[in-house]
């Protein structure tokens, strides 16, 4: 499991190995890995020109103690001093190593090969400062490492407010930030780099489950399973105005993973499911529905239906506008827009504070909700969070909301929880589509068609 911790959880846990280690061994630890890192990144250090971005606090201190260990290693590096105060011991340090450093861009040389972001650290607040953020646009287009977090974001929040530095990656130190999963500031980390700490850390603010998670979450049948102990998933979508979000709901609910899949809807959207999906069968006893994908004007009655029968509901698109209670047990399924519908927010505030708005949810309602983005997130009421950091930009597309939802619903159905089965199928759906897509254009179909070999290739690699 990759987990992500607050500021607090963090600060408390150096102060706690600071205790037990020699003065400075945290940051050495950390100027190394850092330092390890620009060189993989360089392909070598000799010769290479580093630019180090320092700010006033310990990520500052991390860049140049780094700075140091690459001008041994023959880099040529300069530091760009942002602050009036700057870590002592590390800029001595960078001295001696022959780097060197001033407080004006112009001084340095104007075409590094990589820029290491020690601007701010986890402590700063969103934004930068005027003389920060012009450094920063000057050298637009150079590889930028960050230290720890790219500066300017909100660390325990994930959200932007002002000018901020964008990495190719983003080396961190100790655990995972909140920022490195939770979007719009996860699309600013670039690629992330952990640099073991030896901490010891509590419960994760956010996780994110790794393939490893997903195959011990995976529900297998057993040497004695039949039919209907390995779990029926029901599904109520469609319409005639909308008959293929039935035939993509019912595809992502007809993998593989449960025993039986059932269809009701309009007999001429049941006629059409059947041609495509000959073994799903209609009404009956299910441990799970699906309902609202293309449900139009129906998708109250389908919802009012589907919570009769007091089992798990996965309650997605039309269905979303008549939740008008708490729903325990349920997952909801919303993107950003349909959200902001059902809460009274701006669909823009959602997009901007995605971690607030999901957890708030999750507490209004009683039950799971999937927001649906870049990096998808899945709420618990009781305050969990998973990011699921699978997926391709192509996945932004028609249908593929409708095949997720029928996903979670088989998983549900299959026995694991609102939490498990939303944050496992999120994973799936984006493993298959990243899959899928190799790189180019994607369509929903195809994503649900390389569920079942995903899952294989999960089990196989792992078990």
């Amino acid at each position: 499991m990759l987990r992500a911790h607050t500021v607090e959880d963090v600060r408390r846990a150096e102060q706690a190995a600071m205790a037990r280690l020699p003065d400075g061994a945290l940051m050495q630890r950390a100027a190394a890995g850092l330092a390890a890192a620009v060189v993989d990144l360089l392909g070598g250090a000799y010769g290479r020109r580093v630019l180090l971005l320092v700010g006033p606090g310990d990520n500052g201190g991390d860049a140049l103690w780094a700075g140091a260990r690459l001008a041994a290693r023959g880099a040529s590096v300069e530091a760009l001093l942002l602050a009036e105060r700057t870590h002592a011991d590390g800029l001595a340090a960078l001295r001696r190593a022959g780097g060197r450093a001033a407080r004006d861009l112009a001084d340095l040389h104007p075409s590094p090969d990589v820029v290491l972001d020690g601007i701010l650290g986890i402590g700063g607040r969103p934004g930068l400062r005027d003389d920060a953020a012009r450094a920063v646009e000057r050298l637009a287009g150079v590889p930028v490492v960050a230290v720890d977090v790219p500066s300017g974001l909100g660390v325990d929040t994930g959200e932007v407010d002002g000018p901020h530095v964008r990495a190719d990656l983003t080396v961190t130190f100790g655990t995972h930030k909140v920022a490195h999963l939770v979007d719009p500031s996860a699309t600013a980390c670039g690629a992330l780099h952990l640099v073991d700490l030896g901490l010891d850390l509590g419960p994760a603010a956010v996780e994110a489950l790794q393939p490893a998670d997903v195959r011990d979450l995976l529900p297998r049948p057993g040497p004695d399973a039949q039919k209907y102990s390995r779990g029926v998933v029901g599904v109520r979508a469609g319409s005639a105005t909308y008959p293929g979000a039935a035939l993509l709901a019912v595809a992502g609910a007809n993998t593989g993973l449960v025993g039986m899949v059932r269809y009701v809807g309009a007999s001429s959207v049941a006629d059409r499911v059947r041609v495509a999906h000959p073994e799903v069968v209609g009404d009956g006893r299910v441990q799970a529905w699906v309902v609202g994908p293309g449900g139009g004007d129906d998708a109250a009655g389908m919802l009012a239906e589907a919570l009769a029968d007091d089992v798990p509901v996965v309650v997605d698109a039309d269905a979303l506008r008549h939740v008008d209670a708490p729903l325990p047990g349920a997952v909801l399924t919303p993107h950003a827009g349909e959200l902001a519908a059902m809460t009274d927010a701006e669909r823009a505030d959602v997009e901007a504070r995605p971690l607030a708005h999901v957890r708030e949810a999750a507490r209004r309602w009683g039950c799971v909700v999937l927001l649906k983005g870049h990096h998808t997130l899945v709420a618990d009421p009781d305050g969990r969070v998973r990011a699921t950091t699978t997926g391709v930009p192509w996945l932004a597309t028609a249908g593929a909301g409708d095949v997720l939802a029928g996903l979670v619903g088989a998983l549900l159905a299959a026995g694991l929880t609102p939490y498990d089965a939303a944050s496992v199928g999120s994973w799936l759906h984006g493993a298959a589509a990243t899959e899928a897509a190799a790189g180019g254009p994607l369509t929903a179909s195809r994503v649900a068609v390389q569920i079942p070999q995903v899952v294989r290739d999960t089990l196989a690699e792992l078990g």
